[in-house]
């Protein structure tokens, strides 16, 4: 299925631990044994209806986030998954930056920060690194690829990261990475951070050298 092949796999790469179910029955076999953090929850179950299930989850777990997904994209429906208890609702297919960014913020808002985001050039890296935060508050989330890469300029404090060292970080075996996908991977994040956060993450290639993360201006 959709879930198992491409949603789960692309989550977990952006941080998450996760577990799939195919039916509320499968759910409520799940929170005898353990209550997880967020749920994921599809408006079209096979043997339940969503927003029976968002209502029960939050009347039972009051602290828990609940995120919607359905192809219902009208307000009607959108009201009603809000009114039933969701914290957000997301309008299928969406996309899985979208989602992730969503599922970060809801845990920052039901547990807040584990420790103060660090700010490098008027950008933020929040969520233990998994989430960028532009100037105007805007959000990206970031992969495990790409949350090793902010690491790198985070702690560089300004100056320059060598490729060499870059490669370290995102590479599981330095010697069969080919370093082109460094270059690739730096114009992905630079495209993706521009579109979430409505503009340009100032990272700048150091000839000879590696990339930066400068100042703005």
């Amino acid at each position: 299925m959709l879930r198992e092949r491409v949603l789960l796999p692309r989550l977990v790469d952006f941080g998450f631990s996760i577990t799939g179910m195919a039916s509320a029955a499968e759910l409520e076999a799940m929170l005898a044994r353990t209550v997880p953090d967020i749920v994921v929850l599809d408006v079209g179950l096979p043997d339940a209806s969503g927003y029976d299930v968002a209502r029960g989850l939050r009347a039972r777990h009051p602290r828990m986030g609940i995120v919607m997904l359905t192809a219902r994209r009208e307000t009607p429906d959108r009201v009603r998954g809000l009114n039933e208890g969701a914290d957000a609702y997301l309008a299928k297919p969406v996309e899985i930056e979208l989602l992730a960014a969503t599922l970060h913020s809801l845990a920052r808002r039901l547990h807040g920060e584990r420790k103060a985001p660090a700010v490098v050039a008027g950008w933020r890296v929040a969520d233990n690194g998994w989430s960028l935060v532009g100037p105007n508050g805007a959000t990206a989330a970031l992969t495990k690829a790409e949350r090793r890469l902010m690491q790198c300029f985070v702690d560089a404090e300004g100056e320059p990261v060598s490729r060499d060292a870059l490669i370290a970080s995102i590479a599981d075996n330095v010697h069969d990475f080919d370093p082109h996908r460094l270059d690739t991977m730096v114009y992905r994040l630079r495209r993706k951070v521009a579109d979430a956060c409505g503009e340009p993450l100032p990272l700048a290639a150091v000839h000879g050298e590696g990339y930066v993360l400068t100042s703005l201006g």
